[in-house]
């Protein structure tokens, strides 16, 4: 049976499908669901038929591959909900008069008007809520004080 190394080298060197990310793997902790699933597979399709895997090692395998996909979805609930969190909470301000911080970290002082989200082009799950201040877009983090 191949070792993980020439299995990762397999899985990135032709078995690798369009849809999937192109970040560099390093180690295990690294593979995404479907790097996971094209090693596996490359792992089933290039074993020796004279000595194939064990039924045990299939089983953990799979079983491995439940755990990542598990916690896959839980960061996509966690994200999910640190999202609503924040939108919640920048929503709940609208109308409200704060003191926060510019970008050139000075005091700006007014009512909150309106509430968007940035979306890292590169990475769509990085977000940055931003609240309007007068003409400014402030950072939601930068709130420094709600006045009642």
């Amino acid at each position: 049976m191949a070792d993980i190394t020439s299995l990762a080298q397999i899985a990135s060197s032709g078995a690798s499908s369009p849809s999937s990310s192109k970040k560099e793997v390093h180690d295990l902790k690294d593979l995404d669901i479907n790097q996971f699933l094209q090693l596996m597979v490359s792992e089933l399709t290039h074993q020796d038929p004279l000595n194939p895997m064990d039924n045990t090692q299939l089983v953990q395998q799979i079983g491995e591959l439940r755990s990542i996909a598990a916690s896959d979805q839980l960061t996509t609930t966690l994200q999910s909900l640190q999202t609503q969190q924040s939108l919640t909470t920048a929503s709940s301000l609208i109308g409200k008069q704060v003191t926060a911080l510019t970008t050139d970290n000075k005091n700006i002082t007014g009512k909150i008007t309106s509430v968007s989200v940035e979306v890292n082009p590169d990475d769509n799950t990085k977000r940055t809520y931003k609240v309007k201040i007068g003409d400014q877009s402030i950072d939601l983090q930068n709130v420094r004080e709600v006045q009642s």
